[in-house]
């Protein structure tokens, strides 16, 4: 008999989500977040899920070996970089991905890590808060005539570029993946190379999932090659920036500051170097965890997994290793 488990690697999930599952019958368990390996595959063992939405923490070989019932990973959310989908695909089991659904909700996150770096919101409010009027000698920047660069044109880009254009920036991107005819409709000037997109922007603000090309994109190389006292945003993955790197050009003054919702290991330690750097705005991987994106993304994701498991075709846009789900259908 089928299990009619499925597992969120989470606390939660949203009810319209829960319902959803529920109606079609199926019950869903939940695993603490970031639990650790060994507790992870003991859950997933006496769970025997039909279906996983990864969310927190990482779905290795171990986990995926442990559920002979397994039929589809969904991601609550787009990157893969917590899927072992090498694994996944072994077994014949489609990694699918809820595209677009918190798209909005990270472009906005993107605008306010940018308006919060550049305006310096933080820094002077420490030091209002603090006795000190800072307005003797100060001298900010204004947004409107700065180009931003956008690496990678998905649907969060999209929507950024939307947003920065609002605010009268020009905006360019960098996407070897998508047809001019994105760029086109966006009103989007289109870079052939990442590093002519690094050289003219006075804001890279990253929007690429994480593979073996781009971890570490943003290396001393790389960051050298942008303008002096430009600006870092990054709402993608942490692993996209080597934050070494980007602590010698904070500290260097060649570039003048970064909002950061990701890190290379999530989450940081306690004496992270980018705590004592006031140039630097961070938070906890929040981007896309709104009300609204949470019904969207949860409600998809869920989806993702029935559409799967009833036979359907969850859309090409959406799946990951679309060989194992062919193999899956045969």
């Amino acid at each position: 008999m089928e299990s009619r488990k499925i597992l969120v690697t989470g606390p939660a999930i949203n009810e319209q989500a829960a319902k959803l599952a529920a109606d079609n019958g199926y019950d869903v368990a939940y695993v603490p977040p970031y639990t650790n390996e060994d507790d992870l595959v003991r859950i997933v063992a006496e769970v025997d899920p039909v279906g996983v939405v990864v969310r927190m923490g990482r779905f290795g070989a171990s986990a995926i070996d442990a559920a002979p019932s397994l039929r589809v990973l969904s991601k609550h959310g787009v990157g893969v970089d917590n899927i072992d989908v090498d694994a996944a695909t072994r077994r014949d089991i489609p990694v699918v991905v809820a595209a677009g659904a918190n798209a909005r909700s990270v472009a906005e996150h993107a605008i306010a890590l940018l308006l919060t770096t550049v305006k310096r919101i933080i820094p002077l409010d420490s030091g209002l808060r603090a006795g000190r009027w800072e307005k003797a000698g100060f001298s900010g920047v204004e947004l409107a005539g700065l180009t931003i660069g956008l690496v990678g044109f998905g649907a969060i880009a999209r929507h950024t570029a939307v947003y920065a254009k609002a605010l009268g920036m020009k905006v360019r991107a960098f996407d070897p993946y998508s047809d001019d005819s994105a760029f086109a409709n966006a009103g989007v000037g289109r870079d052939n190379a990442v590093t002519d997109l690094l050289a003219v922007s006075d804001i890279v603000s990253l929007h690429c999932p994480l593979t073996p090309e781009t971890r570490n994109l943003l290396d001393d190389k790389a960051l050298g090659l942008m303008k002096a006292g430009s600006y870092v945003i990054n709402t993608a993955r942490g692993g996209l920036i080597d934050e070494a790197a980007l602590v010698r050009a904070i500290d260097s003054g060649h570039i003048a500051g970064a909002g950061l919702d990701t890190f290379a290991t999530e989450p940081p330690s306690s004496d992270h170097p980018f705590w004592s750097r006031p140039q630097i705005v961070v938070t906890p991987h929040i981007g896309g965890v709104t009300k609204q994106a949470n019904v969207r993304v949860g409600v998809d994701a869920v989806e993702g997994i029935l559409a799967v498991i009833q036979g359907r075709d969850p859309g090409r846009e959406r799946i990951v290793n679309y060989r194992a789900l062919a193999k899956a259908s045969a």
